[in-house]
């Protein structure tokens, strides 16, 4: 019986068995990983005095703490790290601020992934990737500067507009247009309640009143939070650390996520025809990582599991891996040293219904007609 079939008859069996958060097991990540971080930042201070070298080995360091920050805020927003739904609200939020990006939204953006997981045609993953006949149609500049944004040396960068720029700009841009509704409204309705007129409000930074007040709430806390650590520790050391290890978590995080996805051959399918089952086996990979990065990432690496069923806790997947391994022999393991190949595959094959690389798509296109790229 192919994998993806057998995988639905077990599916039920496996969640029941797997789905155990619980509140010892939260907490001990949760003290795991912030009470280091706060340790980390104190060494900043007193490493300045003894070389920047240590220091920045310090911010190294952090960078991975804030990415496993990112990943359990992430779990939070499944409800999977607590048992307890209001403590998973609560730390969501906290590991948000710590993160700097508003969980509530975040993740309510991330179940649209989950629910499209390889249906290529409603979500086209962080990178933005594009079907191999939208790119043929480029010039060879537009070609050019594609294939640029997505270089793997730039995921730093694309770290700090992801993390830092982006969540506060959203915030304040939105806001604005806001405040400008609801004054054009009161001078042409003056009658009418600002309430109602901010209801009229259409944006696409939220959907909802609730959206916009954890997104005002998770920037008023990390603004402050930024003042409150530049007068402790110093401006310039704290601006020069929270955008170095921030800027290198976010991009660790985008860079993970990708090539969980896009990877040589990755299922990429339609609309029509799509199964989340054969996406979870043929469309996201498993990450072959050593035991202390996979500490870091509480175990995202096993990203296939996590496809089966986000409400399974990250310290279930390897219980469920292991218990499991017949089911997911098809699935791709990328190692470390794979990681930049995986990532350069940018383009969806939409008549092959998989995810390719420019150059393979180069290659296809010199072959004679009728033949096919090894």
């Amino acid at each position: 019986m192919p994998a993806a079939a057998a995988l639905q008859e077990l599916k039920r069996a496996i969640i029941a068995r797997h789905v155990r958060p619980e509140n010892i097991k939260g907490w001990a990540l949760v003290v795991t990983t912030l009470l280091p971080l706060a340790a980390l930042w104190y060494g900043a201070v007193l490493s300045t005095g003894v070389s920047y070298w240590l220091t920045a080995g310090v911010v190294v360091l952090m960078s991975l703490f804030l990415l496993r920050v990112f990943v359990l805020m992430h779990e939070c927003g499944h409800g999977s790290l607590f048992r307890t739904a209001r403590i998973n609200r609560v730390f969501g939020f906290i590991f948000g601020v710590v993160a700097g990006m508003p969980q509530y939204v975040w993740s309510r953006h991330h179940r649209h992934h989950h629910s499209t997981n390889g249906n290529w045609a409603r979500y086209r993953g962080p990178l933005n990737i594009i079907p191999i006949e939208e790119y043929a149609a480029m010039t060879a500049p537009q070609q050019r500067r594609f294939r640029n944004t997505r270089n793997i040396w730039l995921v730093p960068f694309a770290g700090f507009i992801y993390l830092i720029f982006n969540p506060r700009f959203t915030w304040l841009k939105g806001s604005v247009s806001l405040l400008r509704h609801i004054i054009a409204g009161k001078i042409a309705r003056p009658g009418v309640s600002a309430k109602t007129h901010a209801l009229d409000f259409r944006t696409p930074y939220w959907s909802s009143a609730r959206e916009y007040w954890h997104m005002f709430w998770n920037s008023v806390v990390v603004i402050a939070l930024w003042g409150l650590m530049a007068w402790m520790v110093g401006p310039l050391l704290f601006l020069v650390c929270y955008t170095v290890s921030v800027s290198l978590a976010g991009g660790a995080g985008i860079l993970l996520f990708t090539v969980q996805h896009n990877f040589e051959h990755s299922y990429a399918s339609h609309e029509e025809g799509w199964d989340s089952n054969v996406a979870a086996i043929q469309g996201t990979s498993f990450l072959v990582l050593p035991r202390w990065l996979n500490w870091f990432t509480v175990n995202i690496a096993y990203h296939h599991i996590h496809h089966l069923s986000s409400r399974i806790p990250n310290y279930c997947l390897v219980a469920c891996h292991d218990e499991h391994q017949h089911l997911f022999t098809s699935v791709t393991r990328i190692t470390l040293a794979g990681i930049p190949r995986a990532f350069r595959c940018i383009l969806w094959d939409t008549r092959a219904h998989r995810i390719t690389s420019v150059a393979e798509y180069l290659q296809q296109m010199a072959l004679p007609a009728g033949a096919t790229a090894r």
